[in-house]
């Protein structure tokens, strides 16, 4: 995973309400509060719809301290990979139909179901051959 793709996906991780991730919320917490300082100059926000992580203004510098925070906080807290158990959802929305032409397009080019599928909600699209 390309570093800002891990800092930006961890540090949402750490703001979720993901309630089976193996992270205690206290390292949860010291993730987002300490990359925040990385980045802003004021205190972290305690709305938790506030907790939101903006590295748009950041350096390489700041991403790398960020990584190296977050791998530090972890490697403290002994967790080597993280584990969470969120269930699928459906689908909060069909697509819009400026993208059906498309996404109907798709499906014509590549008809064969893609490799990967979750198992437990996998079910046979009608519509597919």
């Amino acid at each position: 995973m390309p570093d800002l793709q891990f800092v930006l996906f961890v540090s949402a991780l750490c703001t979720s309400n993901v309630q089976t991730i193996n992270v205690p919320e206290p390292v949860r917490r010291a993730i987002f509060d300490r990359c925040w300082t990385l980045v802003n100059a004021g205190p972290p926000p305690q709305d938790p719809e506030q907790r939101v992580l903006d590295l748009r203004q950041g350096t390489e510098l700041t991403l790398d301290a960020c990584i190296a925070t977050i791998r530090s906080l972890l490697s403290e807290a002994g967790i080597t990979r993280l584990v969470w158990d969120n269930p699928v959802s459906e689908p909060s929305r069909e697509s819009t139909p400026a993208a059906k032409p498309l996404i109907e397009r798709l499906g014509r080019l590549y008809p064969e179901r893609p490799d990967i599928v979750d198992p437990q909600t996998d079910r046979p699209d009608p519509n597919r051959p």
